[in-house]
């Protein structure tokens, strides 16, 4: 496929279904790349993907970036490898993808061998493995026995570059993954083909999230890398856009806890040598990036289980008389809520039973506790009354008789009913369905590199 001495990498972009350029794609593609690869998904949306099945992109957006990436890899002859299929990477995700896929090659008559990957987990498997004490925790991490594995509705496992190989090994062309790291898709060729591996893996976790290592990136668009036996070149695709060394070491640091070290299956990059040099204004050469064997080969766990259903009431607030005494009011107006909730469920329902939040944006909607400014400075704030309960006909019946408190909740300056919430929808409520919570964030040490990712061969014609 490559030469030892360089190996050519196109990423179409940080996620399927984020976009490219197709000017892009078609740039990249007249630099002769051995691979396209492209990441799928992350946790970044949450955990409601992972525990629903759904993706967090839509249909038409994943085959739009699909089509041009399968057409382009076909056209050249190389692999074009996609990871973390459908946002997660669970079983129902791998077959929103492979459905996607095939009714591409059927439109476009494209033939070709396919491996699919698997890497939903096993439930019986990961209960065997926690018996054996090879299952560990990261920090922070929630409990986790076997009833945690039991009500979780997924959990995927998070492979590393082996399972990318063994498919290419054994003739895939094309690669669909479930659930992997997103360096993995980029490292595993470079490395096989003489790349040392601090390169290689540093020059993928540029690649994996496309052109976000540029100055300033208008919007997602591909990125191009070139791997040599003591460096790697970088460099964007679109005329306007261009790598710095401060871009692309910033972007080394980009979702880690630590700047220098970036933890993998088969082991850790050692980015603290790593030297970043501007080979012209578009393009930046890395060097000196180092790699630590792993030793113990681990497994990272992601699940998801189900919390409840929830409905929202979305409105605003600008009267000046209530913004004054915002805490005062909210509180009243909380607490007058559950008592009617007592009121309409008696013994039925505690107030265990249910969760309900309200969000104050204009305020400390985003951070929360942690927001340092505690003034409040807006003319107005917009609220979200969150109900959580076992039902979607209890978490409505909730937020609608919250809404319809906070709505009248009086204060001192004025006399008779008053109306103080101005709400941005009718009806008020928005049913939001099932919804999800994180439940794993373990390790899990299998036999070897494969065995807990399966993989489905065909011939696509």
């Amino acid at each position: 496929m490559a030469s030892a001495d360089e190996v050519r990498i196109l990423a179409g972009s940080g996620v399927c279904g984020a976009g490219f350029r197709a000017e892009s794609l078609e740039e990249g593609m007249g630099k002769k790349p051995h691979f396209i690869g492209c990441d799928g998904g992350s946790t970044d949306p949450g955990p409601y993907p992972l525990g629903s099945g759904e993706t967090s992109f839509g249909r038409s957006s994943i085959k739009r970036d699909m089509r041009l990436m399968l057409l382009a890899a076909r056209k050249a002859k190389i692999p074009l490898l996609l990871g973390t299929a459908g946002t997660s990477g669970g079983h129902p995700h791998v077959a929103i993808a492979k459905e996607i896929l095939m009714e591409i090659a059927a439109e476009e008559n494209l033939k070709f061998p396919l491996a699919i990957i698997h890497a939903e987990q096993d439930k019986e498997y990961l209960k065997k493995r926690l018996r054996e004490g090879r299952i560990k925790p990261l920090d922070p991490a929630p409990a986790f026995d076997e009833e945690t594995i039991e009500k979780s509705e997924r959990i995927v496992g998070m492979m590393g570059e082996e399972p990318f190989l063994k498919a290419l090994d054994n003739g895939a062309e094309v690669v669909l993954t479930g659930r992997s790291s997103d360096c993995a898709i980029y490292a595993g060729i470079p490395v096989r083909e003489g790349i040392p591996a601090g390169i290689a893996w540093h020059a993928a976790k540029i690649l994996e999230c496309g052109a976000a290592s540029v100055e300033q990136r208008k919007t997602a668009d591909s990125l191009f890398a070139t791997c040599r036996g003591d460096h790697f070149d970088v460099e964007p695709l679109d005329d306007d856009l261009r790598c710095t060394p401060q871009s692309v070491a910033s972007h080394s640091l980009y979702e880690n806890s630590d700047p220098f070290r970036l933890v993998e299956s088969n082991g850790t990059m050692d980015l603290s040598t790593s030297r970043y040099e501007a080979l012209d204004d578009r393009r930046v050469r890395v060097s000196q990036s180092g790699f630590e064997p792993a030793p113990k080969y681990t497994i990272k766990l992601e699940g998801a289980e189900k919390v409840g259903y929830q409905t929202i009431v979305i409105g605003g607030v600008r009267d000046p008389y209530i913004l004054r005494q915002l805490d005062r009011w909210l509180a009243t107006g909380e607490e007058n809520i559950h008592k009617r909730i007592n009121d309409i469920y008696g013994d039925t329902i505690s107030r265990d039973d249910y969760v309900f939040n309200i969000r104050v944006y204009g305020r400390d909607g985003v951070m929360g506790p942690l927001e340092p400014q505690k003034e409040l400075t807006s003319h107005e704030v917009c609220l979200i009354l969150e109900a959580t309960a076992a039902t979607q006909e209890i978490a409505t019946s909730i937020a609608t008789v919250a809404r319809h408190k906070i709505l009248h909740e009086p204060i001192p300056e004025w006399s008779g009913l008053i109306t103080g919430l101005a709400c941005t929808y009718s009806p008020a409520h928005i049913e939001r369905g099932a919804v999800y919570r994180f439940n794993v964030n373990h390790v899990v040490e299998p036999d070897d590199p494969y065995e807990m990712f399966p993989i489905e061969y065909m011939n696509v014609n």
